[in-house]
C-alpha cells in the first residue's frame, strides 16, 4: 500500500474523531453490512449515517459494493493500520522497538 499524504493522513483522523464513525468501523470489523444494517444499530437518522459513511468512504476506512439497491459497505484494514501505525511510529518510537523485540523473544508471535 502507497504511503499515505499528511492530507490523506488529516482525514483518517477526523474520521476517527467522531464516535458514531469509530462505532460503524468496529461493526464492519467482522464483515460487510448493508447501509440498513448499518442505520438499524444507532438511533440517528438515515441521511445522518449515509453522511458518516460518506466520510469514512472520502477517508479510505471503508469501501461500498452495489447490489441492485443496496449498497454494501466493507472496512479497509490496512488504510486503517496504516495510518494509524505511522502516527505512533512517529509519537512513540520507543514502543515499535519494544515490540519488536517482544516478537523475537517469542518467536515472532504477536
Amino acid at each position: 500500500m502507497a504511503e499515505l499524504t499528511a492530507n490523506e493522513e488529516a482525514g483518517v483522523f477526523k474520521a476517527l474523531a467522531d464516535p458514531t464513525r469509530r462505532q460503524i468501523l468496529q461493526d464492519l470489523r467482522d464483515g460487510e453490512c448493508s447501509a440498513g444494517e448499518i442505520a438499524d444499530r444507532f438511533t440517528i437518522s438515515g441521511p445522518s449515517i449515509s453522511r458518516h459513511l460518506g466520510v469514512l468512504k472520502g477517508a479510505g476506512l471503508v469501501t461500498e459494493r452495489r447490489v441492485a439497491n443496496r449498497i454494501y459497505y466493507s472496512l479497509v484494514e490496512e488504510r486503517l493500520a496504516q495510518c494509524v501505525g505511522n502516527f505512533l511510529s512517529t509519537v512513540c518510537p520507543e514502543q515499535m522497538v519494544l515490540r519488536k523485540r517482544r516478537r523475537r523473544s517469542t518467536g515472532g508471535a504477536s
